[in-house]
């Protein structure tokens, strides 16, 4: 059955939320993963996991097997993790590719590019090559890709816009911080599960009027009155803070600031959603990255990586940035929780939102609706 979305469409003083069904039915968990995920530049993975070339990495996407992959060149790619032959599943561990790319079941190889390289005996026994199989048409399916901080975004079913001209508006806010992203290595990342819908993270993650509650060590000094909210309709939300406060050593040494930045960054921060499912933060001397993986409509893993403006920081001061990342982080996990629960009642009818606090929430809201309007209404035309 077709969700009403109307309520959700409306201004925010009078806007509804989600129906429930978007956060615990199975099939409108479908219904998204194609309109909200595969048709969206959507984020995969960090270019940090593929460090050296010939590096691979297997990625299951909403169902999707794909293949992270540096190739010979240096160059980020994503493929379609299949064989052209019959399907068969090429990289099946994270491993370093020596040579060619062998499918396991007819030996079919391809390079790091792509390019289908052999079909032993596919013209019989002995004979390598067949006038019908030709190879230059046969290599791997590229999944579009494009990389900004790092983000490895991907649009699976290769009918968006180019990613720079989609997020061309939050490529411009954030242009200071054009400068290296240096990941702070196995000490700066970390996954988290929660027993949630991907998009109660997103909602969470968005405000920041639930910080006096939930996070009582941040709004001790980065108050919910020193923050502003952030919305970009149809493209990004999120909220800024204005104090900011960096991490010391008991010596005082921070980490160095990226270079360049207004004194806007100098005790400012910023932290939005790009619509679907990454969320960053920036501020003057470290960055986040966080890809939200939806494991089902119930539950999501939270992919977290830190970035520096340079790749020599202190090993101590480091970890502690982790530990105290990991925490904030982990503060929000019962909130998700709880909301995911929530939605099982009949009881809830979405629920409302602040005019002056909601924002950012709603706008993602407003996001999620309109998408998959278009979508339905594209359905029904063809």
């Amino acid at each position: 059955m077709t969700t009403d979305l109307s309520a959700v469409l409306r201004p925010i003083a009078r806007a509804g939320g989600l129906p429930n069904a978007h956060y615990i039915d199975p099939a409108q968990h479908e219904e998204e993963r194609q309109a909200l995920l595969l048709d969206q530049w959507a984020g995969l993975a960090v270019a940090a996991q593929v460090p050296e070339p010939g590096d691979a990495l297997p990625i299951d996407f909403l169902g999707a097997p794909l293949l992270l992959l540096r190739d010979r060149a240096g160059k980020v790619r994503v493929f379609h993790n299949v064989c052209r032959h019959r399907g068969m599943i090429l990289v099946s561990e994270p491993r370093r590719i020596e040579g060619a790319i062998r499918c396991p079941y007819h030996s079919w190889c391809y390079s790091t590019e792509g390019k289908l390289v052999a079909t032993p005996h596919v013209g019989g026994p002995g004979m390598n090559r067949h006038d019908d199989m030709p190879r230059s048409e046969l290599g791997l399916v590229e999944v579009p890709s494009a990389i900004w901080r790092d983000v490895v975004f991907v649009n699976v079913n290769a009918n968006a816009a180019p990613f720079e001209e989609v997020h061309a508006d939050l490529l411009a806010r954030w242009a200071e911080f054009d400068s290296p992203h240096h990941h702070g290595g196995a000490d700066s990342r970390f996954s988290l599960t929660v027993k949630g819908n991907w998009k109660l993270a997103v909602e969470n993650y968005c405000e920041s009027y639930h910080l006096p509650w939930v996070h009582p060590g941040l709004n001790s000094y980065s108050r919910l009155e020193d923050h502003y909210n952030i919305e970009a309709p149809g493209l990004y939300s999120g909220q800024g803070t204005l104090v900011y406060r960096q991490i010391r050593s008991e010596d005082g040494t921070v980490f160095p600031d990226f270079p360049s930045l207004s004194d806007k960054w100098d005790e400012g921060a910023e932290y939005v959603t790009v619509y679907p499912n990454v969320l960053l933060g920036a501020q003057r001397d470290h960055a986040f990255a966080i890809i939200l993986a939806p494991q089902g409509q119930e539950e999501t893993r939270e992919d977290i990586h830190l970035y520096y403006a340079s790749p020599e920081t202190d090993d101590a001061l480091r970890a502690r940035n982790t530990a105290q990342w990991r925490e904030v982080f982990e503060e929000d996990v019962f909130v998700v929780e709880g909301m995911q629960k929530g939605r099982h009642t009949p009881g809830f009818d979405g629920g409302r939102f602040s005019p002056a606090m909601d924002g950012p929430t709603h706008c993602f809201h407003d996001w999620v609706a309109r998408t998959l309007t278009a979508k339905r209404q594209r359905l029904a035309a063809e």
